[in-house]
């Protein structure tokens, strides 16, 4: 497919039945455990607690000590022991408590789980799922709310995932444990009650590497994932209160990436604003303004927008500051549309 080709969207099936983000993590992981025996879930205080964020409540009593089970205080060692359960033949679900706490499993996901389909030519893969609440907005300071999927989309071998909607929670969840390779999904925590919305009773996927056009647009392109959409979808209701279209589109899934869905948009409107509440230093979204740049070059009227958050320590109380927000995103659109 070229960057001028466009694909129809998918657009999710309706039933009425609306639920929120963490309830969408809970009911994928709950439909696969009972789907596929394999499948097995362990993590701090996962278990009869049902996790921090509650994210895995009722599952312990439903499906046994054998399958959901609580770890010790150490990210290496659940990390490792996912690596060893996958290679094994298991479809192990690890879930580490805050994304800023992986740091200690660090080198097990980048050198052992990464590694093993490309080191053993394809006699071995690490089909497992590393699940982490991610990002800001909840007052939780630098230990807390930071944003470091860079760390892992930089890392041939995995993939990498952040939904912003229940249904992509659960159809990405799905289909990041049914495939054959190490996936991290970030869970961006301050949606996890916030975004409400509509999931199918039946049983469905969302293709990794497929973005979604969350409205269409023909004066700028504005693209972001996680966290940050609402802001994104803000933004755009204000500048379309002024009379500018904007196309909204929300990556979902970050390794892969859709390339096509942006680079048609962009070739569309000419003009693209990058959104991501990770520190703007090496933040994934250079490399989609560099494709954009690359391959659609001759499309733009302006330079490629970018907001970011700052390149400091994640602040304790400054969440709305640090956070980009619909009003600097709508400052960035209003530079691009004025160049």
């Amino acid at each position: 497919m070229t960057a001028t080709q466009t694909r129809p969207e998918a657009a999710p099936m309706t039933t009425g039945r609306t639920i929120n983000l963490i309830q969408a993590v809970t009911e994928a992981i709950a439909e696969e455990m009972e789907r596929d025996s394999r499948v097995v879930l362990f993590g701090e205080d996962v278990g009869a607690r049902g996790g921090v964020f509650m994210a895995t409540a009722g599952l312990q009593e439903r499906f046994g000590k054998n399958r959901v089970f609580d770890t010790p205080l150490s990210e290496a060692s659940i990390v490792g022991a996912a690596v060893g359960m996958a290679v094994r033949g298991l479809r192990p679900i690890a879930e580490i408590q805050f994304a800023d706490y992986m740091g200690p499993g660090f080198d097990q996901i980048i050198s052992q789980a990464a590694k093993i389909r490309y080191r053993s030519g394809g006699q071995f893969t690490a089909p497992m799922v590393i699940r982490t609440p991610s990002g800001g907005g909840v007052k939780g300071g630098h230990h807390h709310s930071q944003s470091p999927e860079s760390y892992y989309t930089h890392t041939p071998g995995l993939k990498v995932v952040m939904p912003s909607t229940p249904y992509d929670a659960k159809g990405l969840l799905k289909a990041a444990l049914r495939g054959e390779d190490p996936v991290i999904y970030f869970e961006p925590k301050r949606l996890y009650r916030a975004a409400k919305g509509e999931v199918p009773d039946h049983d469905y996927i969302v293709k990794l590497g497929e973005a979604a056009v969350r409205r269409e647009g023909s004066d700028l392109s504005l693209i972001g994932y996680g966290g940050v959409m609402p802001d994104l979808e803000k933004a755009a209701d204000a500048l379309a209160a002024e009379g500018v279209s904007v196309e909204v589109i929300d990556l979902r899934s970050l390794v892969p990436w859709d390339r096509d869905r942006v680079l048609t948009s962009v070739q569309k409107t000419g003009r693209a604003v990058l959104v991501s509440e990770a520190p703007r230093i090496s933040n994934f979204m250079g490399e989609v303004a560099y494709v954009i740049q690359e391959q659609a070059f001759d499309y733009l009227t302006a330079p490629v927008g970018q907001v970011a958050g700052f390149d400091t320590p994640y602040p304790y109380v400054q969440d709305k500051v640090y956070l980009p927000g619909a009003n600097r995103i709508v400052a960035a659109c209003v530079q691009a549309l004025n160049y």
